[in-house]
Formats: structure tokens, sequence, C-alpha cells
């Protein structure tokens, strides 16, 4: 597509705009200057502007076109009600709202939006960091050789946000220029894609991205910038309404395709009910024609029917999974004895027997450190690192005991934490999982910086994860250096639990591509020997580009809603009806 000139136009006047009267016959004066059938190409599929078809049977054709893997979005289509009807079995309706800010009515904030810098795209490495956020925000990517080369016509503007205290992006944006892609005769501009990292973004991100670009294209000026977003995204809705968004009749016409399907059918009973990690397998089987029933939302038990065939599942827990081999997952000591057997290196431990601390003292002189954690139950609970003396071992183990009465003791292991789900004996997903931390302001002391980081998480993760205030945290803060009522300077930041136990706060990063062919095989191989068909193996790291690993435990029912946009629903739904695997 040619770049067309820069051109200034003034605000429009209160009259019928095309966009603002879908249902209305444009003029042939409205209508001047304006390209016919304009689409353009986003990277995850092709904006389709609707008003620039006069013939809706040829709008119908083009959207039939769309890729495969890709969204095309059409925006503005007139009588949408008859394109629906020309093809009613493979256009729907979006249950989207469209919302405009009048460029000329804009006014900028007072001050900046704290910690938060917003710039242009500026090279590849800026496109995959996009990339990155938006998987992380549960988004679809562009490809990033069409982002890279949409970022050099001015037709599409990309922004992302730094974190000023630790210079990473944590947010993104894209812009359209209506002008300078079809020459619209409105003046109009778009905004796409905002996200933004919902565990390291600081407060303020989407709202001071939103600001920039409205900015940005108000310098062209330009006079409007729309956009569109689901009805009950009430967050979003309510930022927008406070930056002076007004909703405006457009609407949005999207083609019935396999990502689409949670948008234009019916879900069971239930579905809403579910928790993400067994909403991404249900929303997956429906995609896939699979009858989901579900049948303990609170537990994330569903039936999965397809024929004759049915198959009960506990989110990822199924029934192909015996009892032997969940039982060798649940008992950290069988896991560790099994996986060795199979050539995989695991820490050396011992147990803590509840009369005699002997043991689990000369465990602490050899190794000067030892990591405590209960032989069963939920892996992220009751653990305790960096126990270096008799009172800290006696509190840890009490600690532990709450969990289970059986205790392991264990060297610790310098490295990284890493989660590898393995479904059907394949690595499917990898990521590095992090303890909470905080990063201070120069202002505030490290119990407020808890606590707002705590709020933060949990907004981002519907309540599944928090940080809480506990001896554990206070013990961390401690070990890092600091005080509760410390105040860190702005840029420091700081581990405040033990653990990278999700629900307490801890993060997770894709490492997916950077796995070493030697850790993949040794996840591989501890699964096989478990006997489980959908494992997360939980793995301490010395370097993630290197070969070494040390297993910690195996988890047989990991959470697949941790790991973005890597297919780990899908590959599960494979293993379930491998069937309805694309092929």
């Amino acid at each position: 597509m040619v770049a067309r000139p820069d051109v200034r136009r003034r605000p429009l006047a209160a009259v019928p705009t095309i966009t603002g009267t879908p249902w209305q016959q444009p003029s042939q004066h409205q209508l001047r200057g304006m390209d016919t059938e304009a689409t353009l190409d986003l990277g995850w599929g092709r904006l389709v502007f609707g008003q620039t078809f006069a013939d809706p049977q040829r709008l119908v054709e083009v959207l039939r076109g769309e890729a495969e893997g890709r969204r095309d979005i059409c925006i503005y289509p007139r009588d949408p009600q008859v394109l629906l009807g020309l093809a009613p079995g493979e256009l729907f309706l979006d249950p989207s709202l469209t919302f405009r800010l009048d460029l000329h009515r804009y006014r900028p904030r007072r001050e900046l939006v704290e910690h938060v810098f917003v710039r242009t795209v500026t090279c590849p490495d800026d496109v995959a960091e996009m990339g990155r956020v938006l998987r992380r925000a549960g988004m679809l990517p562009g490809d990033p050789a069409t982002v890279w080369h949409d970022h050099s016509t001015g037709t599409v503007r990309y922004l992302v946000a730094e974190d000023r205290r630790t210079g990473r992006v944590v947010g993104t944006v894209t812009g359209v220029d209506h002008v300078r892609a079809f020459g619209d005769p409105e003046g109009g501009s778009s905004l796409w894609c905002l996200a933004a990292d919902p565990d390291a973004a600081p407060p303020g991100t989407g709202e001071a991205l939103v600001r920039v670009l409205a900015e940005r294209h108000l310098a062209r000026g330009r006079a409007y910038l729309d956009l569109s977003v689901l009805h009950d995204n009430a967050p979003a809705i309510a930022l927008y309404r406070k930056l002076g968004f007004r909703q405006v009749p457009a609407l949005v016409v999207k083609r019935c395709n396999a990502r689409n399907a949670p948008l234009f059918v019916p879900g069971p009973p239930g579905l809403d009910r579910l928790a993400p990690s067994a909403r991404v397998i249900a929303d997956e089987a429906l995609r896939r024609g699979i009858r989901v029933e579900v049948t303990d939302a609170a537990s994330g038990e569903m039936r999965f029917t397809l024929g004759a065939r049915s198959v009960l599942t506990r989110e990822s827990l199924s029934e192909l999974t015996t009892a032997v081999g969940l039982g060798r997952c649940e008992d950290g000591r069988v896991t560790r004895r099994v996986v060795a057997g199979a050539g995989v290196r695991v820490p050396v431990t011992a147990e803590a027997p509840e009369d005699d601390l002997a043991p689990a003292l000369a465990l602490l002189g050899r190794f000067g450190e030892l990591v405590v954690r209960p032989a069963r139950g939920d892996p992220g609970r009751g653990v305790t690192a960096g126990v270096r003396d008799r009172a800290g071992l006696l509190s840890a183990v009490a600690r532990a005991r709450r969990h289970c009465t059986d205790v392991l003791l264990e060297e610790p292991v310098a490295g990284e934490e890493v989660r590898v789900v393995v479904v059907d004996a394949e690595v499917v997903a990898a990521a590095v999982r992090r303890p909470a931390t905080v990063v201070g302001d120069g202002v505030s002391d490290v119990t407020t910086l808890v606590r707002r980081t705590g709020r933060r998480r949990e907004r981002a993760t519907a309540g599944r994860s928090r940080i809480p205030l506990d001896d554990a945290t206070v013990a961390a803060v401690a070990e890092a250096g600091w005080a509760m009522d410390d105040v860190p300077p702005a840029g420091e930041r700081i581990r405040v639990r033990p653990t990278a136990d999700l629900r307490s706060g801890g993060t997770v990063e894709d490492v997916t591509d950077r796995l070493h062919p030697e850790i993949a095989a040794a996840a591989v191989r501890a699964a096989r020997a478990i006997g489980v068909p959908v494992a997360g193996l939980d793995l301490l790291v010395p370097d993630l580009d290197g070969p070494g690993c040390v297993l910690l435990g195996a988890d047989a029912q990991p959470g697949l809603a941790d790991h973005g946009a890597r297919p780990t629903a899908a590959r599960f739904v494979d293993l379930l009806f491998p069937e309805t695997r694309s092929r």
C-alpha cells in the first residue's frame, strides 16, 4: 500500500458522517477522495474498512478470504444485517462497542503517568517485546515481518511503554491513520491492540499509551480516534470514558472461525464459572465441535464427548492418568526416586523425623544451607528456602508440617526455577517461575509496595494470585537485606517471597524457544518414568541456555492457562481426541 501524504483536517462539523450513520447511503460528496475496498494487513489479520465497499456481496467475498490462523476485523460496515443475511453461517456481529474520542475536544493530562515512558517502536527487538506483552495479555500478536514493514509506512503507528525504573517494555498499542490508509474524507484514525503486561506494568500504563497515541494523531490533524471493545470489558470501558471517549453506532463484523467461536457459539451451563485453567481447555474443545458438559465448576471438572466417546477431566487431569502415576506425582519422595532411576538428576534429600533432628542437622552441616518442604501436597505451599541454623530449621520444619506431617530437607541448588509442560511425551511450553518482587519508587516503604503490587496481581489474575503479608514475606525481605518499613530507592527490585508460587504473587516468563534440547529430553524422560500423559515438571536450571538441570517435583495437573500463547490446551485436547487434531 502506498503511503499517503500527511493531510491536516479541521474538526468535523456536527453533521451526519459515513461512520456515524452506517444505515444510510453516503453521498458522492461524502465519498470524494476515498479509496474503494480498502483493507490493511496488521500481521494478526486484516482490518477491513466496510464503509469503502459499495457492494455488500463483494465485502462478503473479501471476508471469506481470511487466511488460516488470522483474525480479520470488518469495522464500519454499511447495513451489517445485509452482510449477515448474505452469509449467515459464515459471519457474525461482534458483541463489541465502538467508542470515539473527538480529538479537538481532547485535553492532555496535567502530569505524566508515574514510571511510564511511551515511545515509538524503533527496532525489531521492540517488535518482539510487543509480541511478548500481547501474549501475556492473552492477545494474538502480529507477524513480526509484517509489523516491522507497517511501521515503516507511516500508516500504522506502533507505540510501546517502558517502565522507567527497569527499562523494560511493559505495554503496547497500535494506531491506524485512516487518511493514509485509504484517503478517509472524515479524517479519522483508530486504536487497536492495547495491552499492558499484567505482572510488570505500572498503574496507568494503559492510560499513558492511549493518551500518547491520541496526541500523535491530533498532531497530524486527525478528527477522531475510534476503538472497539467487548461490551463486558468494564475496566477498559471505564478508562475510555474517563479519557473522553463516547459511544458511536459503528458495528464490527467478523468471520466465524475457531478463534472467534466463543463469541458466537452458546456455551454450556457453568462455563462462565470455570477458572482460567479449565476454561482454556473448554474453549479449545468447543472450537473443535466437541460437546462440553461442566459437571463441577468449582473443581474444574468437565466431561468432553465426541460421537460415542466421552472423557472426564479435572482441568488438565484426565481419566488417562492412572492412580499410580498420580500418586507418584503427589509424593515428592516417590517422584525423586522414580526420575532418578531414569537418569534425571534430583537434589540430595533427607527426611526430617519428628523426634530426631540429628539427620537434619547433619545435612545442614554438610551444605551450610537447606530448603525445607512438605513431602506431599501443593508444591508451592509450606516451602522455606535459605535455612542456615537450628532455630531456622525448627521454624521451617514446623511450617512445613502444617501442610504435611512428612517433611523433606534438600540441598540448595542455584539457578532459575523452570516449569516445563509435557503432553504426550512432547514439550509444549517452558516458563521461568520467579518469586514475587516489588520495585522501589523512592517514596513508599516495602509494606506499601507489597500491598500495592499484590492488589495489581490480584486484579490481573481475577483473584488467583496475591502477595500475602506474612512471616514468609518478612523473612524474604530480610533475606534481601531490607526491613518492611524501609523505603528503597527508585528502581530497586526486592524479592518478597521465598518461592516462585504463582498464587502468592510469582510471575512467569516464557522460555520455550530457549530451552536446551538436553533439558527438554530430561523432562520428557521424567514424565515417561512417572507414567503420566500430562505433567508439569519443576526444574532448577543453572543456565537457561545450557544443558544442566535438577528436578524438584512433578505436577500431574499443571495449569495450562499460565503459558500465554503456547498451545498447551490444544495439545491436551489432541491427547483426548486425536482425530480432531489439525494436520
